[in-house]
């Protein structure tokens, strides 16, 4: 075998965090027919990178990646500053000055500023942001002059202040009061709510990310507009109150404490935090004596245990790794009951979805608990890249997310290696990488020591990143990821047999040349790849570590089908070769009858991250042949469920003494699909188990990890007629405080065969059963059976989506639907639907999920024209 050139020689921890950042560098968009799957599988932040940059969109069609700032006004109308793509710079704010005051019974609060304001241009005006803001403009002063005119541009969400003079350089305090609501938006100021003692009561928290800490106070709101914070809250007595930094002192007057809490750093405005309820804790501190805190809901504060005791290990390693101590006094983790995102790394006070931070022994399973250690990690790794170095603007946003996400697979990997973290990376990435050891990383620490350092509290581009790793490292790092963020798609490597000769061809450029030769003959006698009988087979882009897709033809396919049977592949290598065969099926660029040749070849596989794959695979196999081969599909399904049932029976419905991590992890993942697949015997168990279940709580016949499983066999047999295993499904939710089991128990709600009970699930989103964070649970179980009613209801009910859930998250109910679909006319319909309903919070969300339908489109006529498809199924649902 032969390593073809792909990265520099910088080290493995650079090659690998390259990785990395290119997986996240660009978004799927509109792509071209010979690479759109190759372009939509790339793994990217949908929660937070996509919604970011469409969260920023509001200023219509201002071109937010070239825009610079407008220039000093000294005369005009405050109309000049709308459709602005950034606030103008000729004032700063150095500080803020806040003071708030919310009142959890009417949901509303109060409050002050006082911002010290830099001048640095002549201008009479100054311009800052706000939004869902009742602003009291008699209360307005700038250094104790009261504006001429007050004007707010709603559309823009900006502030306008115009004074009757040019205002003097350099400081001063703009100063106002103001007043809003803590909304049920989950962003800005809002409310959450939970149970306390039997009473529903409210709790106050912020989410400011990207752009919503104008709907809290007024503010510039934007990255590059770095400040001190000097926060106050005032609040009922016997209420925790949390900010970003600790109390510095507190006074109580009756009913009201007021809480002052030390001066922050310097900061972004989409890093202040404030959390205001009803909380308990657990504590530990690090070898450094950083005191980090775990606040959940009163009576859960054991299941934050298993995060509390990472968070203290990450900010240890992390102090080490770059080189520059936790830059805050205290970390705190909380809990939140109602979250949009996953968690969010504000600055020393990281807030969370409860099933991200809360593990419990009785009801969780064991990949909830591997997926709160790569969160908290996360999110702790932001505190330094993000928080303590931050992007210049939310075009950079990639760049936090590409990083924070290979710092936490390296941290968490040293933590627990038995996960076998870099294996696993590859299910989400679909490009490989793996680094066995933290000394294999050290030529990028002393790297981003060094970064770290020389941007510390203060903003950096992308291409400060590349400059101090090239500097670094020696390499043309800079010219290389350019070469890759300014375009999409992977590149392809053709490989062709040709006598003795091996040729290889690129699109993109990775080998010197478009093209090249290489006699089998060497290769054969330098890496020992030729069988006996003279059989060769070669694999390129070793353990994946090359971020491209190789395409074999078919003499070379069919030997490294024989290399997979005889065990000569890695585990990555393996994976690497599902994926790039998906991909390539996928973009009608190989057959899915050589797709299916390949599966089978690894019918007596163990491995769960390889498994994963060939699961995710054979998942998207069987959705598109109901389309594709309507005739065929249940000959399809049966072929997968061969493939996939031995590994499936050899573990079993029941947990085993002593089994490691990676089985407790592939025991979900395979009953799940072999139900998804319409597989009788594991259908019938599962529904037997949930039988028990229902009646003993406490069975260990079904665990959590199987749980999802018996509850998607126990759907397959309700009808609106015979709902009994519905109803008791709907029970076990409502009976539930547990948010992973109400999550588990939603998303199986939709798997139905009976329209009837998907509408009734459906409209459950309309009332107050559900948490609107909890939507996408339940849109999760829809399937392609159902999907026309799913298209039905969501075209009707399309206003009231929106109005409950707001803009931003209606893109999640576009995603879950369209993506049902796989006809170019449907497509169209689609497009003619949301054509007048478009929204810059989805219109990203509705162009990928469009796209996916049209590379669903194209891949089915690929299909249709595969002629010995039928023949090769029934062929390979013979063998032995």
């Amino acid at each position: 075998m032969q390593r073809l050139p792909t990265a520099t020689a910088a080290g493995a921890g650079m090659t690998s965090l390259l990785v990395v950042l290119l997986l996240v560098s660009v978004l799927p968009g509109a792509s071209g027919a010979d690479s759109g799957p190759l372009d939509g599988r790339k793994m990217v932040f949908a929660g937070e990178t996509a919604g970011v940059l469409a969260r920023y969109s509001f200023n219509k069609d201002a071109n937010v990646e070239t825009a610079s700032p407008p220039p000093p006004a000294l005369a005009g109308s405050a109309a000049q500053f709308r459709g602005q793509a950034q606030l103008p710079r000729f004032a700063a704010p150095r500080r803020y000055d806040l003071r708030l005051r919310p009142d959890l019974v009417t949901c509303t609060f109060s409050g002050t500023a006082a911002v010290t304001v830099a001048v640095s241009a002549p201008t009479r005006f100054l311009v800052l942001n706000s939004a869902d803001l009742s602003i009291d403009s008699a209360s307005i002063r700038f250094r104790d002059l009261a504006p001429k005119e007050v004007v707010f541009f709603a559309d823009d969400e900006i502030l306008v202040l115009g004074f009757s003079k040019d205002l003097v350089l350099g400081e001063g305090v703009l100063s106002m009061k103001f007043n809003g609501t803590l909304n049920d938006q989950m962003r800005g100021f809002y409310r959450s709510k939970y149970q306390y003692k039997g009473k529903m009561k409210n709790m106050a928290v912020t989410q400011f990310e990207s752009v919503d800490a104008r709907r809290c106070f007024p503010c510039w709101d934007e990255p590059a507009f770095k400040a001190k914070f000097k926060l106050t809250l005032e609040v009922n007595v016997g209420m925790v109150a949390l900010s970003n930094m600790p109390i510095a002192n507190q006074t109580v007057a009756g009913p009201i404490r007021t809480v002052h809490y030390v001066e922050s750093p310097l900061m972004s405005t989409y890093l202040v935090a404030i959390v205001i309820g009803l909380f308990e804790y657990i504590e530990g501190v690090t070898p450094e004596g950083t005191k980090v805190r775990v606040y959940t809901q009163v009576g859960k504060s054991s299941q934050g245990k298993f995060a509390l005791d990472v968070g203290i290990k990450s900010l240890h390693l992390y102090k080490d790794y770059f080189g520059t101590p936790y830059p805050l006094p205290k970390l705190d983790m909380v809990a939140i009951p109602d979250f949009a995102a996953g968690a969010m790394e504000n600055y020393g006070l990281v807030t969370f979805r409860e099933v991200a931070l809360l593990f419990d022994e009785e009801s969780s399973m064991e990949s909830s608990k591997q997926s709160i250690a790569i969160t908290v990690a996360h999110e702790l790794a932001h505190q330094w890249f993000g928080n303590l170095v931050t992007m210049e603007w939310w075009t950079h946003l990639w760049l936090n997310e590409g990083f924070a996400t290979w710092m936490s697979n390296l941290a968490v990997n040293s933590f627990f290696p038995q996960w076998n973290i870099w294996t696993q990376f590859l299910d989400d990435t679909t490009a490989g990488l793996k680094l066995d050891s933290l000394e294999e990383s050290h030529p990028i620490e002393k790297a981003l020591a060094s970064y770290i350092r020389k941007f510390a509290y203060s903003n950096a581009k992308t291409e400060d990143l590349w400059a101090v790793l090239e500097e670094n490292s020696g390499e043309p790092i800079k010219n290389m990821m350019t070469t890759w963020t300014k375009q999409q798609g992977y590149p392809v490597i053709n490989a062709k047999l040709q006598g003795n000769y091996l040729e290889l061809e690129q699109k993109k450029i990775l080998l010197k040349g478009k093209s090249d030769r290489l006699d089998i003959r060497d290769i054969a006698s330098q890496c020992g790849n030729q069988e006996k009988g003279g059989n060769f087979w070669i694999k390129l882009n070793i353990n994946q570590t090359g971020f491209y897709r190789v395409q074999y033809d078919d003499k070379l396919a069919a030997a490294l089908q024989n290399a997979l049977q005889a065990k000569k592949l890695s585990v990555m290598d393996k994976i690497g070769i599902v994926e790039d065969s998906l991909a390539l099926s996928m973009a009608c660029k190989q057959t899915l009858t050589s797709l299916l040749r390949l599966l089978y070849a690894y019918r007596e596989e163990a491995d769960y991250s390889v498994l994963s794959h060939i699961n995710t695979a054979s998942l998207s196999i069987a959705k598109i042949s109901v389309d594709a081969t309507p005739g065929l599909v249940g000959d399809i399904k049966q072929l997968l469920i061969k493939l996939l049932l031995p590994p499936a029976v050899k573990l079993g419905w029941d947990l085993k003494n002593g089994e490691s991590h990676l089985d407790s992890l592939l025991r979900p993942v395979l009953l799940v699909a072999l139900v998804k697949l319409g597989h009788d015997k594991s259908i019938n168990e599962g529904a037997r188990r949930f039988s028990i279940f229902v009646h003993d709580r406490n069975t260990s016949l079904l665990r959590p990890d199987t749980r999802k499983a018996a509850y998607l066999a126990a759907m397959q047999n309700v009808t609106a007629s015979y709902r009994s295993a519905y109803n008791d499904l709907l029970k076990v939710y409502r009976e539930s405080d547990e948010a992973e089991e109400r999550g588990r128990v939603l998303s199986t709600l939709c798997f139905c065969k009976d329209e009837n009970i998907v509408l009734e699930s459906l409209n459950l989103l309309f009332t107050n059963e559900f948490r609107k964070q909890d939507a996408y649970y339940v849109l999760q179980g829809l399937d392609v059976e159902t999907r026309d009613t799913a298209w039905v209801w969501l075209k009707d009910n399309w206003d009231r989506v929106t109005r409950k859930y707001g803009d931003t998250q209606a893109g999640g109910f576009i995603r879950y639907v369209v993506t049902l679909f796989t006809s170019n006319e449907k497509a169209a319909e689609f497009s003619r639907f949301f054509a007048t309903r478009k929204k810059p919070e989805f219109e990203r969300t509705l162009k990928q999920s469009l796209e996916n339908v049209r590379i669903s489109a194209r891949w089915i006529q690929g299909i249709k024209s595969e002629p010995r498809l039928a023949q090769t199924v029934q062929e390979l649902l013979r063998r032995p």
